[in-house]
């Protein structure tokens, strides 16, 4: 519901309305307003108050009277992390490099349309690469939202993920190459400051995983310990990249092994959050982890 009055032959849309309370000499905001219609009260005016989180995906309305999104985070999907590998006589073994994470978002502030559809997806999980001589790991997918006024307000593609090649079971032993960090594209018009018709100055947004107000950037890298030299050498593979700057962590790192079968704490862990998978340990082709799946959280707000 938008509101009108007339200032000096133009008329203004209203955002708030006060009334002067006599006993304590104070403005009071007005959350309703209605006029008498031919003897029938109608509602003329209704402040808009900020709403609640949502992580809903797909067609998103806005709400009529709404003109800005805060979006609390979102991050592009991880990409996975490489099981390690043996050899029968290639004199050295392979742990499996890590994932990338995506590109992010936190606590940032997007001008909208009141009644346009956003199209709001969030970026799937990289599979874990397989136990292999030659292959790779699977690459997380971007986190977007666009709209259908304002058209793209971000882009957040995912991590990658890691790889392996030119490797045998003879020999020689394989190239290990870790997952490479997602990028953010930010576009539409990003708002600085502000304050909603209820009341919240959006500078003090920092409730978000990086803790303040408008942040965006790349994904980190993952990395790897590549090969150890010597037949049946055991060696640690490397966590998966961390996501939203530091803050999430990446999955565990395989460890070294024992000279027997892999256990459980050679495998690689899975992500989170955007996050990249572990590598897996050398001992006996230990698997990598997942990477983590993309995410989304936002509200919508009236700024004035």
């Amino acid at each position: 519901m938008v509101t009108y009055v007339k200032d000096g032959g133009t008329w203004q849309e209203i955002n708030q309305i006060y009334v002067h309370d006599g006993t304590s000499f104070t403005n009071l905001t007005i959350t309703n307003g209605y006029a008498n219609d031919s003897g029938t009260w109608r509602e003329v005016f209704t402040l808009f108050n900020t709403t609640s989180y949502s992580t809903s995906t797909g067609s998103v309305a806005v709400p009529d009277q709404a003109n800005a999104l805060h979006m609390q985070y979102a991050v592009g999907g991880g990409g996975g992390g490489m099981g390690g590998t043996d050899y029968d006589k290639a004199g050295g073994e392979s742990t499996g490099s890590s994932g990338g994470s995506g590109a992010y978002v936190s606590d940032k502030v997007w001008t909208v349309t009141g009644g346009e559809t956003l199209t709001v997806t969030a970026g799937s999980a990289g599979s874990a690469g397989a136990v292999s001589y030659s292959g790779s790991a699977g690459s997380g997918t971007t986190t977007s939202i666009s709209g259908s006024s304002t058209g793209t307000l971000f882009s957040l593609t995912g991590g990658t993920g890691a790889s392996c090649a030119g490797g045998g079971v003879q020999g020689p032993l394989r190239s290990n190459t870790a997952g490479a960090a997602g990028a953010a594209t930010i576009s539409g018009t990003v708002l600085s400051t502000g304050t909603t018709t209820d009341g919240i100055d959006i500078t003090t947004l920092n409730s978000g995983p990086v803790g303040s107000f408008n942040q965006s950037g790349a994904g980190a890298a993952g990395t790897g310990n590549g090969n150890c030299s010597g037949d049946n050498c055991n060696m640690a593979a490397t966590a998966g990249a961390t996501s939203y700057s530091g803050n999430v962590s990446g999955g565990t790192a395989g460890a070294a092994g024992n000279g027997g079968p892999y256990e459980s704490g050679q495998v690689g862990g899975a992500g989170s959050r955007g996050s990249g998978g572990g590598g897996g340990g050398t001992e006996q082709g230990a698997p990598g982890g997942a990477g983590g799946a993309g995410e989304v959280r936002y509200r919508f707000m009236r700024i004035v």
